[in-house]
């Protein structure tokens, strides 16, 4: 199921428009019937917005430009998608609200959401049956919630992911991480990609997430040794953090400067490619402050920076000046593919189509991305309903957990969450697509990095210990 079919650019681009008209509308059914309120579905989509740590706001921009795209469609088989949003403050408190939201307004799942805080969120919709379908994959109850229905491998895929990538080209890793509940887990799972690569564990140096300066941390992976002689490796951090963002991972390996054309990152045949100290941060929308801490501490300015997908985007290689970019060189491990291949095609017509006046919604986010593919999700479930028939929550829990595959248009493998589906992923076992994609930065541009194909990281994570 993770097999990876390879096609031509043209080929690809007929796959994804097709499969996106399909995705979208009934593909042929005749509209009629009722679901979910008599002939409209609700569903709900949640992350922060305005927070001090990680913000989604792009996730329900994309579920309301989504809702008016479907809509003005004829909807989903004849059924006039609602789609509400809740602002969820990275808070427990602000996840509880939001699921208790989603319970009185009757939604029949939730899509597409953000949230760490994931056993205050999951236990009211587990009461009411409601189904919880494409999370972002920061909560380990997202892979262990019989009713969560996750379409990437979230923080275990990326981190063991980002593990592999380093691992071929570092002697040495340093995690810089939140100390947090979220962040502990961080580790163990970015250790078993550097195991498989027969690399030792990564120094675990710990900062609280909504820190504003960085430097301790920065000067203790640039020398590996801690900058604060009082701290020692186990005291907590002094200012209590809420759970991190835990699927934004970046990294950096100090390295010959920088040619101003340099080559595709690509995986070290030689030996002395591994004579090199790599840090990896872990920080989500901090992630950037602590790299400038970095390269401030580090003034020979001779790092090259990895990452994976949340820390460094196009948009903040934009941002940070392109090409001249800190984050030239840099790698970077992902779940889905470049944001330039042709089968984002249709979510970037609904993007352009519905979204032209929205800032939040950038077709570049993995935010967004993860959104589109749960939506799709969603649809092609719906799809299978009879017209006349009503949908309940526990009626789309159903028909997913008995599905034998949903396509999400060569984006992700084929989908399925039935139990001969479930990996032996200790901790994660409703992890059913482990599959990662490893990106470089190039001339300003994230693009696929050369010889590195698409690799399905469950095989290393069954063989990790349990980390949640």
């Amino acid at each position: 199921m993770t097999n990876h079919r390879r096609a031509t650019p043209l080929s690809r681009l007929l796959i994804a428009t097709v499969t996106g008209a399909c995705l979208t509308t009934a593909c042929g059914v005749v509209p009629g019937g009722s679901g979910g309120s008599g002939d409209s579905l609700t569903v709900m989509t949640f992350a922060p917005i305005g927070t001090k740590a990680t913000n989604m706001a792009g996730m329900p921009g994309m579920a309301k430009a989504y809702e008016r795209w479907v809509n003005a469609n004829g909807g989903i088989k004849g059924r006039k998608l609602r789609v509400i949003t809740c602002n969820e403050k990275n808070t427990a408190t602000g996840a509880a609200d939001c699921a208790r939201k989603a319970i009185t307004e009757k939604a029949v799942a939730v899509v597409g959401s953000y949230s760490q805080h994931g056993r205050a969120f999951m236990a009211p919709l587990e009461a009411e049956g409601i189904p919880f379908i494409g999370g972002y994959g920061v909560s380990a109850e997202e892979f262990q919630s019989t009713l969560s229905f996750p379409v990437n491998g979230g923080q275990p895929a990326l981190l063991a992911g980002a593990g592999h990538q380093l691992g071929k080209a570092c002697s040495q890793v340093s995690l810089v991480r939140p100390d947090t509940l979220a962040g502990d887990t961080m580790p163990v799972l970015l250790n078993a990609g550097l195991k498989a690569n027969g690399m030792p564990e990564a120094d675990d140096i710990r900062a609280a997430e909504d820190s504003a300066d960085f430097k301790p941390q920065a000067r203790e992976a640039l020398t590996g040794t801690p900058s604060t002689p009082a701290a020692t490796p186990a005291a907590p951090a002094t200012t209590p953090a809420t759970p991190s963002a835990p699927s934004t991972s970046t990294s950096a390996s100090p390295s010959p400067s920088p040619s101003k054309d340099p080559k595709p990152a690509k995986a070290p045949a030689a030996d002395t490619a591994k004579d090199k100290s790599c840090v990896t941060a872990v920080l989500g929308e901090r992630t950037e402050i602590f790299f400038d801490a970095f390269r401030r501490v580090d003034t020979q300015h001779k790092t090259q920076i990895s990452s994976v997908l949340g820390s460094i985007s196009q948009a903040l290689v934009d941002r940070t000046g392109g090409k001249e970019s800190p984050f030239e060189g840099a790698y970077v491990t992902s779940w889905y593919p470049v944001a330039t291949d042709p089968l984002w095609a249709p979510m970037r017509k609904v993007i352009s189509e519905q979204a032209f006046g929205d800032d939040t919604v950038d077709p570049d986010d993995s935010g967004a991305q993860t959104t589109w593919i749960a939506y799709s999700v969603l649809n092609q479930i719906v799809q299978r309903f009879k017209s006349n028939e009503d949908i309940t929550a526990r009626k789309l829990t159903r028909a997913l957990n008995q599905s034998p595959g949903v396509q999400t248009g060569n984006l992700t493998p084929e989908l399925s969450w039935r139990y001969q589906d479930m990996r032996a992923v200790a901790g994660f076992p409703r992890l059913v697509n482990g599959r990662v994609s490893f990106q470089t930065v190039q001339a300003g541009r994230l693009v696929a990095q050369l010889g590195e194909q698409n690799l399905d990281m469950t095989p290393t994570l069954e063989q990790a210990p349990r980390s949640a």
